[in-house]
């Protein structure tokens, strides 16, 4: 680190269980956003504030006016613009030290399988199941810890699921993918826009510990929120030896 990089980021630095080494792992990290919307926002922006080194920002739509009750990296000047080169201009600002690779696309298996296994760590952030359970697959194949977040109306939750952990589930552990789940958005159901960034922000979170290294990640927990009430429950959750993701891992 430079000089300016030590006074930028000495918050984490005088932090005992951070350090000067894993601000280091930040800045030699590479996250993966599933999303640049609610919960990819505050995500990406607290990643890139904290110095995560590189970041690829995953999303295939424009920002529309109804973003910006709760997008927070979206400027009323970037409606109709890509959400990620909005995204990007937004986070170079706010910290040029960053990397910030935008990919205009949707992200498909062939596009999963060719970019996850350069990641250091992916953070899902979008916001249907079958995104959701590609992502987790493309991760269980490529051995790369996935943090998942999900908010709709005043509800929350968010889990991290690491393969390098022998007995940490993987996201279709808790969801499987032949199970069938109403699909809801916010479009029609809307959502509280604090809990979409408290939920980001918690992905942040779990994103620079699996980094790092230090504390205890959500592995085999599942939190979720009651935002209407601020109300917290966490779940036990299991790897299962019959699931058709990770089952057959060793």
């Amino acid at each position: 680190m430079n000089d300016d990089q030590l006074l930028r980021y000495s918050r984490h630095i005088l932090v005992d269980e951070i350090g000067i080494e894993a601000q280091q792992r930040f800045l030699d990290a590479h996250a993966i956003i599933i999303g640049a919307g609610g919960l990819g926002a505050p995500a990406a922006m607290y990643l890139a504030a904290a110095g995560g080194g590189k970041l690829t920002l995953v999303d295939a739509d424009t920002v529309d006016l109804t973003n910006l009750q709760r997008q927070i990296v979206h400027m009323t000047s970037s409606v109709g613009k890509a959400k990620v080169e909005s995204a990007r201009s937004t986070l170079n600002a706010l910290n040029p030290d960053v990397s910030i690779e935008a990919a205009n696309v949707r992200a498909d298996t062939k596009w999963l399988d060719e970019n996850v296994p350069q990641a250091s760590v992916v953070l899902d952030c979008s916001d249907n199941f079958a995104t959701r359970h590609a992502i987790n697959a493309a991760c269980v194949a490529h051995g790369v810890p996935l943090v998942s977040g999900a908010a709709l109306r005043f509800d929350g939750q968010i889990s991290t699921f690491d393969l390098r952990q022998a007995d940490s589930p993987c996201y279709a552990c808790v969801f499987p993918p032949d199970q069938e789940f109403e699909e809801v958005a916010c479009s029609t159901m809307g959502v509280f826009a604090p809990t979409v960034g408290i939920i980001g922000a918690m992905q942040a979170a779990e994103a620079l510990r699996v980094i790092g290294g230090f504390g205890e990640t959500l592995a085999g927990r599942l939190i979720m929120l009651d935002s209407l009430r601020m109300e917290w429950n966490t779940m036990r959750i299991a790897r299962q030896p019959d699931c058709p993701v990770c089952g057959a891992r060793t």
